[in-house]
């Protein structure tokens, strides 16, 4: 059974995490880097087509410190309140389910599961 990745428009990306999705000149994917003020970054690429998402966390020497790439994202959203801001992604691939969550502010984390059902 075929799923739709279901993504917010950049401009509902911009207005809750303050940053604009850029495009990737070599594919479908939008591109949204987050930084911290210890220039610490995550890179998350995603692509709607493809239902795929990857984060890519670099330290402040610019070093690859994580790389996470999963297929099967059904769903992308994002949320704010007074004092955070992070995006939540669903995926579903055959017998397994999970989600990412990717903190923005007040600083940088990531939680990734991944479980089968």
């Amino acid at each position: 059974m075929h799923r739709e990745f279901i993504v917010p428009g950049d401009h509902e990306v911009l207005e809750v995490i303050g940053e604009w999705p850029e495009s990737d000149e070599d594919s479908d994917a939008r591109l949204l880097t987050l930084q911290d003020e210890g220039d610490k970054c995550i890179m998350l690429s995603y692509e709607a087509l493809a239902r795929s998402v990857r984060a890519r966390w670099k330290n402040r020497r610019g070093r690859e410190i994580l790389d996470i790439f999963h297929d099967g994202a059904t769903q992308m959203t994002v949320h704010s309140d007074s004092s955070t801001a992070r995006i939540l992604i669903k995926f579903h691939m055959g017998e397994c389910v999970g989600d990412r969550e990717i903190q923005a502010l007040p600083y940088l984390a990531v939680t990734d599961r991944l479980l089968f059902v």
